[in-house]
């Protein structure tokens, strides 16, 4: 529970991370060393990184579908907990770029990483194929489903919806004083095509 975490050292994947936010939300103040993501679950389970005992990880990616093959168990999810809070998905990442690129730079690359995803999707197995070269030992099925969980049509078009909750997350991430500058995004369209 909560309450079983106040006073202990949570590992981290970082804090510029939409898991640490969440979870500052979540617990408030804590203790925690960053640890790369993919050594979360390995340090929780040996109980210490670097000389600093670890109780608890904040795990992202696919240690998400992992973490109970090393005897772990879950003590929260952020994402659903954002939910229940919000009723809306916890947003997870986006692409940025500069406005002083100008429009005709913004409008290229957003139709070709909007023409890269959709490619992607439309070819998943294939897509699959190459991204397991980077699953760092994830098993086939575990890759899709992890792969289903964060390449889909919010991908391509975060929808009213996604922006409210990018702005949602933004803006109780300042209130709660994690985020020290409120910050309004302005979002780039999906591109329109004939």
């Amino acid at each position: 529970t909560r309450d079983d975490l106040r006073g202990k050292t949570i590992a981290v994947p970082g804090t510029l991370t939409t898991a640490y936010l969440s979870c500052r939300m979540w617990l408030k103040e804590f203790d925690h060393v960053v640890v790369p993501f993919d050594e979360v679950l390995d340090v929780v389970e040996q109980g210490s990184y670097q000389g600093k005992s670890i109780d608890a990880g904040l795990v992202i990616h696919e240690g998400q579908l992992t973490y109970q093959t090393q005897n772990l168990h879950l003590v929260v999810d952020l994402g659903k907990w954002w939910m229940e809070q919000t009723g809306l998905p916890l947003p997870l990442g986006a692409n940025g770029i500069r406005k002083d690129l100008g429009p005709d730079v913004i409008r290229d690359v957003n139709k070709y990483l909007y023409l890269s995803i959709k490619h992607g999707l439309e070819h998943r197995h294939k897509a699959l194929d190459y991204a397991l070269g980077w699953g760092r030992g994830l098993e086939r099925d575990k890759a899709d489903t992890f792969v289903g969980m964060y390449v889909n049509e919010w991908t391509l078009d975060f929808t009213d919806r996604g922006r409210q909750a990018v702005r949602e997350l933004l803006k109780r991430g300042y209130e709660a004083g994690v985020i020290t500058k409120l910050v309004e995004p302005e979002f780039v369209d999906p591109p329109k095509f004939p």
